[in-house]
């Protein structure tokens, strides 16, 4: 009966961690951040108490996974509507190398080495540094990687464009109808520049969902409504 048990309650532990996996989403399982890391750890220890600690009951086993599961999904939503929290909470990616140029100190405070940053490189098959024009930590630890121009692969786009033109970072000037400050400043965009792009294509601000300056100094812009009639969503 004891062996029974511990089966019945370890195959629940496994359908109630994948049920709650299925309501935390998608994000949980490609981008884990540091609330979402927390949240598997305790969520792993409770579901494995639950398939082999007899002692505890399971009606506190159950409300402990139903604390922390409703507690990650309703920081998630709130992360979506609070950007400054989100970033608050998280932080934001660091650039490690601009303009080819290590930041030894944005190394350093993410407690990241050199020989650290090299086996990143490597694994996005690099194995020059000279190589590399900007390289981002982003807040899962995983490392976003741009090519130097004279490096990147090219595109019809590319041949019918002048080989001569200076190439910038993307700078992200809205994010969720909010508008970036910071970069704006940071980065010597008026706003008024903006306004007047935005006013040229016969949009307002509070339409603008995503808009970033693309590296070719164009500015991309997403609208909350997006005019598709049937969007996909590949389950």
């Amino acid at each position: 009966m004891d062996h029974l048990a511990i089966l019945i309650r370890s195959f629940s532990a496994f359908v109630i961690l994948m049920l709650i996996g299925r309501i935390l989403g998608k994000q949980t399982l490609s981008n884990m951040n540091f609330h979402e890391f927390v949240t598997a750890v305790i969520l792993g220890a409770i579901a494995a108490n639950f398939a082999f600690n007899e002692k505890i009951e399971v009606v506190h086993l159950l409300i402990a996974l139903s604390v922390f599961t409703i507690t990650s999904y309703v920081l998630s939503k709130f992360f979506l509507k609070f950007r400054n929290f989100k970033m608050w909470t998280e932080g934001a990616p660091t650039v490690l190398i601009e303009g080819g140029f290590i930041l030894e100190d944005n190394l350093k405070k993410n407690n990241m080495t050199l020989d650290s940053l090299n086996q990143q490189l490597r694994q996005k098959e690099i194995f020059n540094i000279e190589e590399v024009e900007y390289a981002l930590l982003e807040i899962n630890g995983k490392l976003s990687v741009q090519k130097k121009k004279e490096l990147q692969a090219v595109t019809l786009k590319d041949l019918q464009l002048n080989a001569g033109n200076a190439t910038q970072f993307p700078i992200e000037l809205v994010i969720d109808g909010q508008l970036l400050h910071g970069n704006l400043n940071s980065n010597h965009i008026p706003e008024s520049w903006l306004l007047s792009q935005l006013k040229a294509r016969d949009k307002k601000l509070e339409d603008v969902f995503y808009a970033v300056k693309g590296s070719n100094g164009q500015l991309y812009v997403d609208e909350y409504k997006d005019k598709i009639q049937h969007p996909i969503d590949v389950e």
